[in-house]
């Protein structure tokens, strides 16, 4: 007996240190619970971390390896406040079949943000641009959500050879019907801020339409949470400045007229962020993509309905013969 109480008070010492180094860990860098969520996410997807300097900028990104070495290769750009890891449930659904690309665009997640010049839409085209030919052999399937989808629109219209086919889904960059989040933008305001719990509830309550769909939020992670959008907040106001109230606030939907691709539009029906009258307005643009309206779904379509969006996707890259070329 002495010798099994020794094992279980040496048991008891070690899963004790363990607990006070995992309470130091999460003290001096509370957001590593968060990260270690989004490691689990990621391995689930079947993808991998990935990293990258591109022209002096650090890329964090998630890539898919595909069975077949030819299969097209799909880049999938988040959108603002947003990170690679919303991309993750369409990815799952995706896996094996495309190498798929899911990066931090510069200054979001895990990327680099300090010293980035600008983060408009044709600065973050040309970035996207060149980690494109870093990483990748062969034109590809670009697709943006939010942002990103005026980024992915900016650039599949100016370099034709690096972007075989786009899909927009709830893309940002055309002057849509008035909502109350537009007009907070245009009054110079930030509707994603968060700084308590209450604007947190709201944030989401903006994003999502299917609350099933919400992200898991246990104790601590909404405190977490709070505390780094609110070391953001200053960062995100100056992005907003760019895309939502400058120049180039309309510069997507200018530059759309010029995409020759095969192209894609997704829209959640019930968007309270960027109207589904933005549809329609690319689609002018764009008269060759095909329009798809998720019922049920609010902004996050590529959260709140992957499997949908994964049809739409699939839909795509069947519509015509996949072309491969060198980049231009």
């Amino acid at each position: 007996m002495p010798g099994w109480q020794t094992v279980l008070i040496v048991a008891a010492l070690v899963a004790a240190a363990f607990v006070l180094a995992a309470a130091w860990r999460l003290w001096r860098d509370p957001y590593a619970l968060i990260r270690a969520e989004f490691a689990r996410e990621r391995m689930a997807a079947g993808l991998a971390r990935r990293v990258v300097d591109v022209d002096g900028l650090r890329w964090v990104y998630a890539e898919g390896q595909a069975r077949d070495a030819d299969a097209p290769v799909l880049v999938m750009l988040h959108g603002f406040t947003g990170s690679k890891e919303n991309w993750y449930p369409v990815a799952r659904r995706l896996r094996g079949r495309y190498r798929l690309l899911l990066p931090d665009l510069p200054g979001w997640g895990e990327s680099t943000r300090e010293g980035v010049a600008g983060h408009g839409f044709a600065a973050q085209a040309a970035r996207v641009a060149a980690f494109i030919r870093a990483t990748c052999d062969r034109p590809v399937v670009l697709l943006g959500h939010s942002m990103g989808g005026g980024i992915a629109a900016v650039l599949a219209a100016r370099e034709p050879g690096l972007v075989a086919r786009v899909g927009l889904f709830n893309a940002a960059g055309v002057r849509f019907a008035d909502n109350q989040f537009g007009l907070d933008v245009l009054a110079g305001g930030n509707p994603f801020g968060v700084h308590d719990h209450a604007s947190l509830a709201h944030y989401l309550d903006i994003l999502f339409h299917d609350r099933r769909a919400l992200p898991a939020l246990p104790w601590p992670a909404p405190a977490i949470l709070i505390a780094q959008r609110c070391r953001d907040a200053a960062f995100e106001q100056t992005v907003l400045d760019e895309i939502g109230r400058g120049p180039e606030q309309f510069l997507p939907g200018d530059e759309a007229a010029r995409i020759r691709q095969p192209a894609l539009l997704a829209w959640g029906a019930h968007d309270k962020v960027i109207d589904p009258s933005a549809m329609d307005l690319y689609a002018a643009a764009i008269p060759q993509a095909v329009k798809v309206l998720l019922d049920g779904s609010g902004h996050m379509t590529v959260m709140e309905q992957p499997d949908a969006v994964a049809d739409a996707i699939e839909g795509l890259l069947a519509a015509a013969p996949f072309e491969q070329g060198a980049h231009a």
